[in-house]
C-alpha cells in the first residue's frame, strides 16, 4: 500500500478528517475528534498506528511478527503499529484500518453514532 492509498482509504470513512496535532509530518486521522489512525506518510517503511481490541491485538502480533507490533508511543494494549508497505496484503491493512475506525465509532456517544449513520 502506498502512502497516497493509505491516506485516501483513511479519508474514505464517514466524517473522517486528517489533522496534524503533533507535527507537520505526522498525519492523524480522526472521526468526530477521536483518533483512529496515525502515520508518518513519508516514513520508510510506511507504518500506521491503529486502534485494536486488546485480545485481537495480541493475536495479530503473533500471526504477523515484525509486521504488526505493539503501538509505538501508544497504549500498547489498545494500539498496534502495522507495516503497510511490507509483507501484509493490502486487503489485510484495509481491514485493520476499518476495524480501528469501527472501534472508535463504537466508543462514541449514541447521538454522535446516529449522526454518522445519516446519509
Amino acid at each position: 500500500m502506498s502512502p497516497e492509498e493509505l491516506r485516501d482509504f483513511c479519508l474514505s470513512f464517514n466524517a473522517s478528517v486528517e489533522d496534524f496535532p503533533f507535527n507537520p509530518e505526522t498525519s492523524v486521522f480522526k472521526v468526530l475528534g477521536k483518533m483512529f489512525a496515525l502515520s508518518s506518510l513519508d516514513g520508510r517503511p510506511l507504518t500506521v498506528n491503529l486502534k485494536c481490541d486488546p485480545d485481537e491485538a495480541v493475536r495479530l502480533r503473533g500471526e504477523h511478527p515484525g509486521l504488526i507490533v505493539p503501538g509505538w508511543h501508544m497504549n500498547k494494549r489498545h494500539w498496534n503499529t502495522v507495516t503497510a508497505d511490507g509483507g501484509l496484503p493490502d486487503r489485510v491493512v484495509r481491514e485493520l484500518v476499518e476495524d480501528s475506525y469501527d472501534l472508535v465509532v463504537a466508543g462514541l456517544p449514541r447521538a454522535e453514532r446516529l449522526r454518522l449513520d445519516r446519509p
